[in-house]
Order: structure tokens, then C-alpha cells, then sequence
């Protein structure tokens, strides 16, 4: 077994390589290459650190605009449009709860707030926007960041089983996925697992939550006494409406849309990889029990509730 270990580990660079081009073959979904980052991370240690993080987030950010060249606004709105109270009453509600959950069990207040607007939000995207707020160190930035990153990977294999044991339409997953699981990135993985409709409306609703990183972050000022005015605000949700508009109202080439389309669909299925790929096992460690408790209750609230909403349309107001 060390042999093993020591093998895998000298040789690192060469299996994060092949394992990078093998995510590129038209077979391989953004859910295999979200796996196959995270056995090469638990097994093989980080290979490239700070290049999977930079790549991660560039990546997902240029995919998700190339994905906007796919879909009608007419259509997006109409996809989206019932979700949008729904996502106002469920923002507000996540936050309380989540806040209430991490005073209930003595979870450090900053980390605690810092969980609760990930998952009320767009995870990550949130944290990072939220932390310099509340002026979060790095031990608090990190244990909340692995606690969400954990529960998306999670979530970006469960979610699909889940929806089909339901019966969920393709519509009615893409806005549950949208509402419960964190990260952009795996929101529209999950989405684009489920089928073509439930990629969309995911990727329409979850873009329409990520927007309220600003008001959150504006209130956040207040409520932790910070003068701080930089505010990180995802730009790339805007190019994303941009490309609805233009694929919408423009006669553009169907060559050149389904192009785009296609590659920001591979790029989405190595975003997955890179984002498993930084998983570490000192990750794990940090985040530990409390946080974590804190993190997976809010999240089972949350999707179990909007998931009765979805299914039976009387829950909105439940929070």
C-alpha cells in the first residue's frame, strides 16, 4: 500500500495530465469529471494548486456565458419567471436559518454567516464576496468554502438520482437545483445531467440568485459595522443575458452557436474536474464537525422545502 501511494504521488503530474485529456473525450459528463478530480485529489495529492483554482473560476465563468448563446430570453424567462419569488422568500429565509443553526451549535459567527449566505446564494461566488465584508480570515474563509465545496460534489451526483425517484420534470429539476444546491457549477452540471430544459432553467435561476450577492453584501456592511466598500459583483452574469439577447434578437449562424455551446459545454466538464482536483484531504480536516452539522442541516432544509414547493406549489411561504 505505501508503495502504491508513493507511486501515485511521484507521478502526480503525469496522471493529472492524462486524466485532464481523458475529461476532454466526448463521453466523459461534467459528473465523471467532477469524480475523476476528486479520487486523483484523495489519492494523489494537488497537483497544480493555484492553476485549478485560477482555471476553475475563469473557466466556469467564460462556460456559462458560451452557454447563454444556447437559449431564447423569451424562453429563459418563461423557464424562470416562477422561480423568482420563490428565490426572494428562500434568499432572506436561508440567511436567518442558517444564521439561527449556527448560534443553536456554537458555530463561530463570522464562519457561520459566511455558510449560511453560500448556501442561501451561489456558494463560493458568495463567501468570496461576503468574507472581505466581514473581514473573515483565512481559517474561517477556508473552513466555510470547504464545507460548501464538499456538500456540491455531493450534490452534483445525488441531485439527478434524487430527481428522477421523484418524477421531476425537466423543469421542475433545473429550478430545484437551481434553489438547493450552492455553486454555479454544479447547479448547471446537475442540469445538464438531468437533460436540455433542466440545464436551462437552472443556469437561468441560479444566475438570477447569484445577483443577490449585492444586496446581501450591501446589508452584510451594516450588520457587521464595516465601512469596507469592495464588493466582488460576478460581471460575467451580465455577459451571460448578453448572450441570450444576442442569440435571441440576432440572426446569428447556427454554426456559431452550436459551436460556442458545444465548447462551453467541455468547458463546464473540466471546471468539474478542476474544482475536484483542489479538494484536499487538509480541506476535509478544516472544515470539521460543527461547521459541517451546520452546513448539511441547513442544506436538507432547504431542498427538502423547496422541493415540496416545487412538487406541490403551497410551500413558498413556509420559511
Amino acid at each position: 500500500m505505501n508503495t502504491l501511494v508513493k507511486f501515485l504521488e511521484s507521478n502526480r503530474k503525469i496522471i493529472y495530465g492524462a486524466l485532464l485529456i481523458f475529461c476532454l473525450f466526448p463521453f466523459i459528463n461534467p459528473s465523471i469529471a467532477l469524480l475523476a478530480g476528486l479520487v486523483f485529489a484523495l489519492t494523489c495529492g494537488q497537483a497544480y494548486p493555484k492553476f485549478n483554482k485560477k482555471s476553475s473560476k475563469m473557466l466556469l465563468q467564460f462556460s456559462v456565458v458560451g452557454l447563454g448563446f444556447g437559449m431564447n430570453l423569451h424562453q429563459a424567462f418563461a423557464s424562470g419567471k416562477d422561480g423568482m419569488m420563490f428565490t426572494i422568500v428562500s434568499v432572506v429565509g436561508t440567511l436567518l436559518l442558517g444564521s439561527f443553526i449556527a448560534w443553536c451549535m456554537k458555530v463561530e459567527k463570522k464562519t457561520g454567516y459566511l455558510i449560511s449566505s453560500g448556501t442561501a446564494i451561489c456558494g463560493g461566488s458568495a463567501i468570496a464576496a461576503i468574507g472581505p465584508i466581514i473581514k473573515a480570515d483565512d481559517g474561517q474563509m477556508s473552513v466555510s468554502l470547504g464545507t460548501v465545496f464538499i456538500l456540491n460534489a455531493v450534490a452534483l451526483f445525488l441531485f439527478p438520482i434524487l430527481g428522477h425517484h421523484f418524477g421531476l420534470t425537466q423543469h421542475q429539476f433545473g429550478l430545484w437545483a437551481a434553489i438547493a444546491i450552492h455553486d454555479t457549477s454544479s447547479v448547471v452540471g446537475a442540469g445538464a445531467a438531468y437533460g436540455e430544459e433542466a440545464l436551462k432553467v437552472a443556469t437561468t435561476v441560479k444566475l438570477t440568485r447569484a445577483l443577490w450577492i449585492i444586496p446581501v453584501a450591501f446589508v452584510t456592511s451594516f450588520i457587521f459595522k464595516s465601512k469596507s466598500e469592495k464588493i466582488y459583483i460576478p460581471w460575467f452574469i451580465f455577459f451571460f443575458i448578453l448572450a441570450m439577447v444576442a442569440n435571441t434578437f440576432l440572426s446569428l449562424p447556427t454554426f456559431f452557436t452550436d459551436s460556442i455551446v458545444w465548447l462551453a459545454r467541455k468547458g463546464l466538464t473540466l471546471t468539474l474536474f478542476f474544482i475536484g482536483a483542489s479538494l484536499s484531504k487538509d480541506v476535509l480536516i478544516r472544515v470539521g464537525m460543527r461547521p459541517m452539522i451546520q452546513g448539511v442541516f441547513l442544506w436538507i432544509v432547504i431542498s427538502v422545502f423547496s422541493l415540496l414547493y416545487i412538487l406541490y406549489g403551497q410551500m413558498a411561504f413556509i420559511f
